[in-house]
């Protein structure tokens, strides 16, 4: 998780504490959330809950109401604590705390006579945790969009900050494994090297393996390739630009794009000027073996390839 300073997580509460967040699948992943871990407390006794969503004001959970929750609540007033657990990457204890609630009502879910989803109102700012979780992730969707033209060039330097293991790694196109070399990347697209033919490669569709570290997290973003660019002394290798599909970028790649950019302004503007291609003067592979698989974790190094490293291997007409 990336530093967040006390004026950062007071700017997201002001920023967003409006905002719903509604717990998908990927932001369940994003966030860590344990959802097995989360409860309602009520008078001293606790009962399992989902929750459905989140803003820094209240929370939406769902609820058996087979149980004797309701009682309970009109015992204590509709007064609550929603128990929020999370993973914490910086240790094997999870992070757990309690967020002050009072119940506003409830209503069958999903049509469903055995549980209900209740409206939660916050009786006091939540704890920074919550802040900066949720924080993070509403910042890098807004920036994504406002920011998404900011590439990051991709130096030694930048890759470790990054935490990218390499610039080395796999487009696949039509489901076949063409190896590549990054030279930028952005929220909306990168740009790449590999081996091939212009006409048989602007406008194709392809996925982009991209490997970060601390934590090990693998993203294939989707996109086609729209312009190409010679590489200086290499005839038989070609630049491409690729723009990411915006509809399809996991959210787990925007947050790692975005803590980089909130903290480091090594960045080209795309409506700037753009630095010349380097020459390559690596050998060239015979193959494409050994390129990994959609979804497979890469076991790659963590620093960019030295002169005489590989470089991509045939892209082929297909």
């Amino acid at each position: 998780m990336a530093l967040v300073t006390s004026q950062k997580i007071a700017a997201y509460y002001e920023r967003f504490k409006s905002i719903d967040v509604t717990f998908t699948k990927e932001i369940i992943q994003v966030t860590g959330l344990i959802t097995q871990q989360v409860h309602l407390k009520c008078v001293g006794d606790f009962w399992p809950c989902v929750i459905y969503s989140t803003s820094f004001q209240g929370a939406r959970v769902v609820v058996n109401t087979r149980s004797a929750l309701i009682q309970k609540l009109q015992q204590a007033n509709n007064m609550v604590s929603l128990r929020f657990c999370f993973k914490n990457s910086e240790s094997d204890t999870p992070l757990t705390f309690f967020t002050a609630a009072r119940s506003t009502g409830y209503s069958p879910y999903g049509g469903s006579k055995e549980t209900a989803i209740f409206t939660l109102q916050f009786t006091q700012r939540p704890p920074d945790d919550l802040i900066e979780i949720i924080g993070r992730v509403l910042d890098a969707n807004i920036n994504s969009t406002k920011r998404k033209d900011e590439r990051i060039l991709l130096t030694v330097e930048s890759l470790r900050r990054l935490k990218l293991l390499a610039k080395e790694t796999a487009a696949f196109i039509q489901s076949v494994p063409r190896r590549c070399i990054l030279r930028d990347l952005s929220f909306s697209g990168c740009k790449l090297i590999m081996m091939g033919v212009e006409k048989f490669l602007v406008n194709r569709e392809a996925a982009l393996r991209i490997d970060f570290d601390d934590p090990r997290e693998s993203f294939l973003v989707r996109g086609s390739f729209i312009r190409t660019e010679e590489v200086e002394g290499r005839k038989e290798l070609i630049a491409l630009a690729m723009q990411f599909d915006t509809t399809l970028i996991p959210m787990g790649y925007k947050m790692r794009i975005n803590d980089y950019l909130n903290q480091f302004s090594f960045t080209i503007k795309e409506a700037g000027s753009k630095p010349a291609e380097a020459p390559v003067t690596a050998k060239i592979p015979a193959t494409t073996q050994g390129a990994a698989a959609p979804g497979t974790p890469q076991e790659a190094g963590a620093s960019a390839a030295p002169q005489g490293a590989e470089t991509p291997g045939p892209a082929g007409s297909g």
